[in-house]
């Protein structure tokens, strides 16, 4: 009767060493599963789940005897499930070269570029354009100058897009223009065209268009011709320091080329709103500036000089609305020839290099 108590002893005890080898295993394989996967993860931090790793039921090993290849199908299971997580890792888009945010994206599905091209709600999205403008024109107007603009815009073809920002906030009041209809209403009250400028006329948004005018509303064009106002012809600026070619055209009638409106765009300052001094530093856009900046004598214009923002700004200490006004223009000139200055020696300091002479006045 004794040796069969010494025979379940011994069973027991063979039992145990292989509970205690089996756990051993399976701790060391999920460890390293865990340090592959999660090489800095905290374990003290770490929710386990129950499905991390296959079941496996220890009794029934018991019963049947460990195998070896019991043991190797624990391995290979979790092999695969660090290949596979190796495969995801590898199948995610990451495109550096993509604008910035959209690295996730594959790049034939980037549109990095926009247009202010009105569409159709309806039909194939393919048809919506029959003809696309080459040209931009816009025109930062109030009510009271509203026959002049509409004399303006019959200057101006079908090949290109209108826009009207609307610095008084009235908008509906015209309507009633045949042309109104397919023109780009933009209004936010007592702001500048370039306060409009730098936030919608983006060098992305307007990239389709060839020629980018942005213009006041007070100007007389019955001599004008849009279309020739747009043919560059070498040759023309024989002396860098006369008229019309001298590197500097005044800033109430300006005409960017796409690439001069790209550079010209990250120069307005957002705080600086009434523009002056940039017609001074367009000449750092395009090179060479003299053959680059001049004015077109043969489609001439008149500046009829309403000064309409004046009514827009506010009375304070005593002073009129336009004086403020004026004021804040002056003072914005000094402050952008500042900035431009300070800008360039800090650059010229950052290359180790000395400073040309100024040219920002």
């Amino acid at each position: 009767m004794g040796t069969p108590m010494k025979r379940s002893s011994n069973s027991r005890r063979r039992n145990e060493k292989m509970r205690l080898f089996v756990t051993t295993f399976i701790g060391v394989v999920f460890g390293f599963f865990l340090g592959v996967t999660f090489p800095t993860i905290s374990l003290s931090k770490l929710p386990l789940p129950t499905n991390l790793i296959p079941s496996i039921d220890l009794p029934d090993m018991e019963k049947s005897g460990l195998s070896t290849q019991a043991l190797l199908n624990v391995l290979n299971s979790l092999k695969d499930r660090v290949g596979s997580s190796h495969k995801n890792k590898a199948a995610k888009i990451w495109v550096p070269s993509n604008p910035r945010g959209a690295e996730r994206l594959p790049p034939g599905i980037v549109a990095s570029e926009s247009d202010l091209y009105t569409r159709r709600l309806w039909g194939l999205p393919s048809e919506d354009l029959i003809i696309k403008p080459r040209y931009l024109v816009t025109f930062t107007v109030g009510l009271k100058q509203k026959s002049n603009i509409d004399a303006a815009v019959k200057k101006f073809s079908e090949n290109f897009t209108i826009m009207l920002f609307h610095y008084d906030g009235r908008t509906t009041e015209w309507d009633d223009l045949e042309w109104s209809a397919r023109a780009i209403h933009v209004s936010t009250p007592k702001q500048t065209k370039w306060w409009y400028a730098k936030r919608f006329l983006h060098p992305d948004i307007v990239a389709p268009y060839d020629y980018i005018f942005i213009w006041d509303e007070d100007l007389g064009l019955e001599n004008f011709n849009a279309e020739e106002e747009t043919e560059e012809r070498p040759g023309w600026c024989a002396d860098p320091h006369l008229p019309p070619c001298a590197a500097f055209v005044e800033i109430m009638a300006p005409v960017f080329s796409r690439e001069a409106w790209r550079c010209v765009w990250h120069m307005i300052q957002n705080d600086l709103v009434h523009g002056w001094g940039l017609d001074f530093a367009l000449r750092r856009c395009v090179e060479p500036a003299h053959e680059k900046i001049g004015v077109v004598d043969a489609q001439w214009i008149v500046h009829q000089t309403v000064p309409s923002l004046g009514s827009q700004g506010k009375s304070e200490n005593g002073k009129a609305p336009w004086e403020g006004v004026r004021e804040r223009c002056r003072r914005e000139w000094t402050m952008f020839q500042d900035r431009m200055a300070t800008a360039e020696m800090a650059y010229y300091k950052a290359m180790g290099m000395d400073p040309p002479n100024s040219t920002t006045n």
